[in-house]
């Protein structure tokens, strides 16, 4: 994730942290599941206080960009319709399981061809 908050720009800085995330989420260099820095630990790596970034993840929240897990972090989470949810949520769940099965990337995604190919009779 690379931000650059820019002193002399016109929006304050939390809302450039907001339209950063937000953006980078929405084109998808943040990937659904990419965990999050701590507010603390972002607001230290730009300069900011604390608040100011308390104040872009309550944004993102409350735009449904990013979901907060409790103590287990902050996520980017998925966007669109609930069928595009469903999916990528099931896609990360995957990605998750593959990694921890010892399996190489180039295995993982041979194995969900195959099952595309299976489910779509191609």
């Amino acid at each position: 994730m690379s931000l650059k908050i820019r002193i002399d720009d016109s929006a304050p800085p939390y809302e450039q942290v907001r339209a950063q995330i937000s953006e980078q989420a929405r084109s998808g260099a943040l990937p659904v599941g990419y965990r999050l820095p701590t507010v603390r630990g972002l607001a230290e790596s730009l300069g900011l206080a604390v608040n100011t970034v308390a104040k872009a993840y309550r944004a993102l929240e409350a735009d449904g960009v990013i979901e907060t897990r409790g103590r287990h972090g902050t996520y980017v989470a998925a966007v669109g319709s609930a069928a595009e949810r469903e999916l990528a949520a099931a896609a990360q769940a995957y990605g998750e399981r593959a990694r921890r099965l010892g399996l190489t990337q180039d295995a993982a995604l041979a194995a969900v061809r195959d099952a595309l190919r299976a489910a779509y009779g191609a």
